[in-house]
Formats: structure tokens, sequence, C-alpha cells
């Protein structure tokens, strides 16, 4: 199992209350091994960071990111999250 900060899991929990419109499309297709038969999950949390949808089959992570995620500060911010599941 991956391991993940505690303090997380609220937060991810609250996170798959309210999806945003396109995470709510993406779960659509990927939801109930719809895609190759494998399983996803949605906000979950792995190591300090919570991601969008996981597979650990297949040991893949996708993240929808919005136009937020083109100021710097969040850009700054997801650079060093795609270096550590890297």
């Amino acid at each position: 199992m991956l391991r993940y900060s505690r303090h997380l899991k609220g937060t991810a929990r609250r996170l798959r209350s309210n999806f945003t419109d396109a995470e709510q499309r993406m779960w659509g297709r990927l939801r109930r091994k719809r895609i190759l038969g494998v399983q996803f999950y949605r906000q979950k949390p792995i190591g300090n960071y919570i991601v969008d949808f996981y597979a650990p089959v297949v040991n893949l992570i996708v993240e929808i990111d919005g136009s937020q995620h083109l100021e710097p500060e969040h850009a700054n911010r997801d650079a060093r999250r795609t270096a550590c599941f890297n």
C-alpha cells in the first residue's frame, strides 16, 4: 500500500463530494472498470498529495488541472508534485 499523510484523508473525502465539471466527466469514463477493466480510485491521498485519479494495478495517476494551474504559484507546486511522482 502507498504511504500518505493521515491529515489528508478528511480533505480527500471532502474533495470526492465536490467534483469539478471536468473531474466529473472523467470519472464517468473511468469508473466501474470501463477502460480495459482497470480499477481507478478518485481523490486518492498519495504521499503528501491528493491525486485526482489513481489506478494502482497499472501505477497510473491522472490529474485534471484547470486554468488556475497556469499561474506561477500553481505551476511551481505542480512541478514539485510531478517530480515527486516521477
